[in-house]
């Protein structure tokens, strides 16, 4: 098999690092978003399961069909939508709610009506999206030195030292060397860990008018605006041509199927994607699809032990996690921010999304991805009138 033949150590840390960085920056709000609606710890640790199980298969499953690194992740701002909006339903009707969601994005997905959107979109505008939704992530990087100043500036020296002599190595480098001050310092809490698999529990689907348009109208829309777009965004900025229509449809079927047991939203990933698309995973493009083969296999050994693998990632210090991130990011970053800017007469229109979506607005819980491209495309549409 030619999987076996692109496979490559890089490629195993990136789809490592993917998934750390994933559960890190918004996994908590998976329970929190559980206990509103009244989950007990079953119903919780099930949620995190379904959401594993279903972003495993699609992440091995798309990837290895497509040959193309697809990374599904669950939406951070459906579940904080969840958590705002949520707490007058009952579990049935989020769960009723959910199913509704996923065949409104698999009908977007399979008409094709998503990827005639996404194709009008210029190259700068969804570049810079791009950059806008990792800046502060690379910012992160650096705000972490004032809190844990010889882990992280240990961790950014490696890194820099690799990348001139090991270039593919030198994220694993950063993380092998922050996870060893960190346990030097005692930052590292391991002792409290139990291992115990998941046991998931089906809720029985209750379908009313109040948890339709309450809830799954706006998780169609805010899975579509503020995740889907931009994960296709980066898939396009790295020039990938897998086809964006099937992929949704297909994250649409593996929400559908794991919803009763707590799915309430996957979909294509942007941040962690970007980790598996970048030459960190491997200098080869063509091979860096195997990075988000083992993403999904890390995905789905954290779905069977989820209680035991929620502590696991938090047991990193909080610092550890932000400093990888933003150093995991940097190239794609740059290179984001060199694709949007490399055309003049796209330049103000690109400079506009990316700053606001850099800037974290959020209005009718739609976040700042999908104001992004709304600004961009005023500026386009403006200039290009003015050249008319």
């Amino acid at each position: 098999m030619s999987f076996f033949k692109d496979l490559s150590f890089s490629a195993v840390v990136a789809g490592f690092v993917t998934v750390l960085v994933g559960f890190s920056s918004s996994g908590i709000l998976i329970f929190q978003a559980a206990q509103v609606l009244g989950a007990n710890p079953a119903q919780t640790s099930s949620w995190l399961w379904a959401l594993c199980m279903g972003m495993a298969a699609t992440s091995i499953g798309l990837s290895l069909r497509y040959q193309t690194p697809i990374i599904t992740a669950w939406s951070t701002a459906s579940a904080a939508m969840l958590i705002s909006i949520a707490s007058s339903l009952t579990m049935a009707e989020a769960i009723g709610a959910f199913i509704l969601s996923s065949v409104f994005i698999s009908l977007a997905g399979f008409t094709g009506a998503f990827e005639r959107v996404m194709a009008r979109v210029p190259m700068s505008i969804a570049a810079a999206m791009l950059a806008g939704i990792l800046l502060r992530f690379g910012i992160g990087a650096f705000t972490a030195i004032n809190t844990q100043p010889l882990m992280v500036l240990a961790m950014l020296g490696v890194y820099l030292l690799l990348r001139q002599i090991q270039p593919r190595y030198a994220v694993l480098g950063a993380l092998l060397v922050g996870v060893m001050i960190a346990q030097a310092q005692g930052l590292l809490h391991f002792r409290q860990l139990q291992f115990s698999m998941v046991h998931p529990t089906w809720v029985m689907p209750h379908f009313s008018i109040h948890s339709v348009i309450g809830v799954a109208v706006p998780l169609f829309l805010v899975t579509m605006a503020s995740q889907n777009m931009a994960g296709a965004a980066a898939i396009k900025t790295f020039g990938y041509n897998a086809p964006i229509s099937p992929i949704v449809g297909w994250t649409g079927i593996a929400n559908l199927v794991f919803a009763p047991f707590g799915a309430f939203s996957i979909n294509l990933a942007a941040i962690t994607a970007a980790i598996c698309l970048g030459r960190e995973a491997h200098e080869d493009k063509r091979k860096r699809y195997v990075a988000a083969v083992f993403a999904g296999v890390f995905y789905f050994i954290m779905g069977l032990f989820a209680t035991t693998m929620a502590s696991v990632f938090a047991a990193f210090p909080p610092e550890l996690v932000m400093a990888l991130a933003g150093i995991a990011l940097l190239g794609t970053i740059g290179n984001g921010l060199a694709t949007a800017l490399h055309h003049e007469h796209e330049r103000e229109a690109a400079l506009m999304t990316f700053l606001v979506t850099a800037s974290g607005l959020t209005m009718w819980s739609i976040g700042s991805a999908f104001w992004g491209l709304v600004a961009g495309g005023v500026v386009v549409l403006l200039s290009r009138r003015k050249t008319d």
